[in-house]
């Protein structure tokens, strides 16, 4: 582990009591943390930017089965997208829609590309990119 630092932060007295009450209910034992874990985020949310930069991300998509050709429809995206899917799940919500969550490795750009083609195929009723870190960046 790198050697911890300490550091003061000035913040106002109502910004403080409005964080204190949010990291007691996500159920922190402290501030610092709670810290790590914001500036944590937002390193990752900035690789998220760097198009080339390799992320994990997961694509959930809930449509309809029986929309005409819908399912065949993303099983050809997905099949065009191969190289990037790791693993899928796929999940009979109800008589009609099903959940299909895809897990994806490769450089942001492209796991966003490929989410975004998922979501925006006609019938999809929602869906969702998700990215993360693989975690080699971070301790």
């Amino acid at each position: 582990m790198a050697d911890l630092v300490r550091f003061g932060v000035s913040i106002p007295d109502d910004l403080l009591e409005k964080f204190d009450g949010l990291i007691s209910e996500k159920g922190y034992t402290n501030r610092s943390e709670a810290i790590r874990d914001l500036i944590r985020d937002r390193l990752v949310e900035d690789q998220w930017s760097e198009s080339e930069h390799v992320v994990v991300g997961t694509v959930t998509v809930v449509y309809n089965h029986e929309q005409s050709e819908l399912a065949q429809k993303l099983t050809e995206i997905q099949h065009q997208k191969h190289d990037l899917i790791i693993s899928s799940v796929h999940v009979h919500l109800d008589a009609h829609n099903c959940l299909e969550v895809l897990i994806m490795k490769g450089s942001s750009a492209q796991v966003r590309k490929a989410g975004e083609i998922l979501i925006s195929t006609r019938g999809v009723k929602h869906g969702k990119i998700t990215m993360t870190t693989t975690g080699k960046e971070l301790d």
